[in-house]
């Protein structure tokens, strides 16, 4: 999918797989070239990341780099990409990386339908997925009766060669991989925790495979990284807390996937409001997103966006900073969006200040921005798919002018972000002129480091701002980008200060909806 995308965005790839997998990586390209990709638009290169990787993403030559992987590597291709030399033009980063994602299932939900998805989402490809079920959240009074479902299941599944059909777990992808899993295991074993392992057949004991495990935990905090295997932890909360065990999922700082079993709507839409994750699957499994339908990525530590297959990846490789939504398959919703007061309040301020260049700015705005926007997507019968956008979060503007600090002000608040602005006497100036239901949304900060958001609009020199991007991609954590004015129509890029989410619904889910039952016949 990168490969293809960067071809139909018309730069030459350069294809660097990981160090485990260059014998399918060739394949894929050489079928890529059989189909009449020229050899000079694709090139293979195979190699160790710190060698060829690190080779690579030093290259004046590599003009953006798309990667899936671990956070860890993530930082250091930002970090070498923002080593580079200043007066090159600006590289473009895509990254995915992992998640530790969870399903919270409720007492409506029903069990054998869990069991099932859980076995799915949890054990398919042994784990390796990024998508993959970390942590399953069962309410208390179902907990261990589901848990008594589910690990009879496990019992049922079949570890071994991949190759053979009767296989459902395979092994993991190298001997470094099985040592860490085994590492995790005996650990949170040595600390006291249940551990429910399936049982290894003989002839996979000297292979490089982990048994299906079940790990009971007393809080998410307790898991320090993502567990990249066929181990689901599971954590058990009361019904009256479930506010705090979403807020819980948020704080880990990954938004990749999510799942939620409940037959009960109000949960269902209590859960996709509060959590923070790309893609929502509801009574369903959590992997095997497809291209078109549930288009991928995540947020926070789990990626940079745009998502893959998603309606602004091409955009961001073509570098478009107002792609026509229309275009794009989104449509905005007819009713006025409240997180859009705030740029009422500037529009209408800056008409009557006089500041035409910055009513103008507003304007063109509130046409571009994909908040109010959403996307019918297509997928099977039984199954509803919705594309819609949630603001980034906190949004540092840093600008060079009180022209510039004003634009920058209007793209964080046409995109429904909590902008912030330095405490130096300028910014303060500013600051105190504009409206009240404007200043209410600010926040003042000393400077972006002290306020680690989560995005930084970015007005000055080419110096400054190479200088800027290096100290903000030595930080640890989610990867922030810097947004500077698209050169071409002089705005900013509004898809870059959102988060895009898909809601993927299994509407045939057995049981129909418990909404049902408080129907009443209205002749009576």
């Amino acid at each position: 999918g990168q490969v293809a995308a960067a071809l139909a965005a018309g730069s030459p790839v350069v294809a660097k797989p990981a160090e485990q997998t260059p014998l399918i990586a060739a394949q894929a390209a050489r079928w890529l070239h059989e189909a009449g990709i020229p050899p000079a638009a694709l090139q293979l290169l195979p190699g160790r990341g710190e060698t060829v990787g690190a080779a690579l993403t030093a290259d004046p030559r590599v003009r953006g780099v798309i990667f899936t992987g671990s956070l860890e590597v993530a930082q250091l291709i930002n970090r070498a990409l923002a080593a580079r030399d200043s007066g090159e033009p600006d590289l473009r980063l895509i990254a995915e990386t992992g998640g530790q994602n969870a399903m919270i299932v409720d007492s409506s939900a029903l069990a054998e339908q869990v069991v099932l998805d859980v076995i799915s989402s949890g054990f398919d490809s042994a784990g390796q997925r990024c998508s993959a079920l970390r942590v399953l959240c069962l309410q208390q009074e179902i907990a261990d009766s589901l848990l008594a479902l589910l690990l009879s299941a496990m019992r049922e599944l079949t570890v071994g060669n991949p190759a053979e059909l009767s296989t459902d777990v395979g092994p993991v992808i190298d001997a470094a991989a099985k040592d860490g899993l085994k590492a995790h295991i005996a650990a949170m074993r040595q600390a006291g925790h249940a551990v429910y392992p399936c049982e290894l057949p003989a002839a996979c004991t000297a292979g490089i495979f982990v048994p299906p495990t079940l790990i009971e935990i007393d809080r998410i905090d307790e898991l320090q990284r993502e567990v990249f295997g066929p181990v689901v932890h599971v954590l058990r909360y009361a019904s009256d807390r479930l506010d705090e065990t979403v807020d819980a999922i948020n704080a880990a700082g990954y938004g990749l996937t999510f799942g939620a079993h409940s037959r009960i709507d109000e949960t269902i839409q209590r859960l996709a409001s509060r959590i923070h994750a790309g893609n929502i699957y509801i009574n369903r499994n959590m992997v095997g997103a497809v291209v078109g339908v549930q288009p991928f990525g995540g947020e926070g530590q789990s990626g940079t966006g745009p998502k893959a297959g998603g309606p602004f990846y091409l955009p961001r490789l073509l570098e478009l900073a107002h792609p026509a939504l229309e275009t794009l398959g989104l449509h905005r919703s007819a009713d006025a969006d409240p997180r859009l007061a705030a740029l009422e309040s500037l529009t209408a301020w800056s008409h009557r200040q006089g500041l035409r260049p910055l009513a103008l700015a507003c304007a063109e705005y509130a046409t571009a921005t994909p908040l109010p926007c959403h996307g019918k997507l297509p997928g099977p019968t039984g199954e509803d798919n919705t594309l819609s956008f949630a603001p980034r979060g906190d949004v540092f503007c840093q600008a060079a002018s009180e022209s510039a600090l004003l634009e920058q002000l209007a793209a964080a608040l046409a995109t429904g972000n909590t902008p912030l602005i330095s405490e130096d006497a300028p910014a303060a100036a500013i600051f105190a002129r504009l409206p009240v239901a404007v200043q209410e949304v600010i926040r003042r900060a000393p400077n972006a480091e002290s306020a680690r958001p989560a995005a930084i609009l970015f007005d000055g020199d080419r110096q400054t701002l190479a200088e800027l991007r290096r100290r903000v991609a030595a930080w640890e954590g989610p990867l922030i980008p810097v947004i500077r004015l698209d050169p071409t129509t002089k705005r900013y890029p509004l898809y870059r200060l959102t988060h895009e989410r898909v809601i993927s619904i299994n509407t045939a889910a057995a049981g129909g909806n418990t909404s049902l039952l408080t129907l009443t016949d209205s002749t009576h």
